[in-house]
């Protein structure tokens, strides 16, 4: 670990129900969620807001590193690229939560695009001194991509689920999900920057929202989630249908309108 940062950052938020109504509403939910109310799995994004100030910001709008928990790796590019998450006990609407995060791992590789940083973050959420969710976040840190580069080809999803949902994005539902996570990570509604500089062929579909709605789906064939796993494989960009694919072990992944893969996830 570096010598001048913090081993560790705690922070103490109270789970707001309002917002937690706000992100249902913005997914097309009935707004049910009242003081109270065990929040569904992952809406802990939308909490323990974490704001810099614009000086302290990266030309991506994410926090820049080096001045926080992640030492500067000297790679612009940052991709939340997955994680796991241990559901032991469920985060209730209206009651004060802590949340404790550490740097797991911090690695490097020379990859086919360049030399990459891989930062795994571990978060560990209390409310009333009882451990209710374990979270592994999974970054990636690269160099902007080259413009004579060829991009890897993303992998083929399959075709053999047991049952799929579509979901369709908009500008508005991006620019809600980044305020709701007070994500300014300018992939999301910035066109320009998203094509210009980071190589999207538009603007990009949140990863973590991606993941949210493969939770939410996972819960419902299944009951209260024990575990998740994802991981991202290739962007969704925004104007494309996502389909969620279900199969009855667990294993789900997201298809894109033209049969790649752009996420791959497991549920218990």
């Amino acid at each position: 670990m570096h010598e001048d940062l913090p081993e560790e950052t705690r922070q103490t938020d109270v789970m707001d129900p309002a917002r937690a109504a706000a992100l249902q509403i913005s997914l097309g939910l009935p707004a049910t969620i009242e003081t109270g109310s065990p929040l569904p799995p992952f809406f802990h994004q939308i909490y323990f807001w974490d704001p810099e100030p614009t000086t302290r910001l990266g030309r991506d709008g994410h926090p820049a590193t080096g001045i926080g928990l992640i030492p500067d790796l000297g790679l612009p590019r940052r991709m939340w690229a997955g994680g796991g998450l241990e559901f032991h006990e469920p985060l209730r609407a209206g009651i004060t939560a802590q949340k404790r995060v550490s740097v797991a791992e911090i690695s490097r590789k020379e990859g086919r695009t360049g030399p990459l940083a891989f930062v795994t973050l571990k978060h560990e959420l209390f409310q009333n001194d009882h451990l209710c969710v374990t979270e592994y976040q999974d970054l990636v840190y690269r160099q902007d991509p080259s413009p004579e580069a060829t991009k890897p080809a993303a992998p083929v999803a399959a075709t053999d689920e047991d049952h799929c949902e579509q979901a369709d994005f908009t500008s508005t539902l991006l620019f809600r999900y980044s305020a709701l996570t007070f994500n300014g990570h300018r992939i999301h509604y910035d066109t320009e920057y998203a094509r210009d500089i980071e190589g999207y062929a538009g603007l990009v579909t949140h990863g973590p929202l991606l993941a949210q709605l493969l939770m939410l789906l996972a819960e419902r064939r299944m009951g209260a989630l024990k575990h998740f796993t994802f991981r991202a494989t290739a962007p969704l960009i925004l104007g494309e249908t996502a389909t969620l694919c279900w199969k009855e072990n667990g294993d789900m992944w997201i298809r894109a309108p033209d049969g790649r893969q752009c996420m791959k996830a497991k549920a218990g």
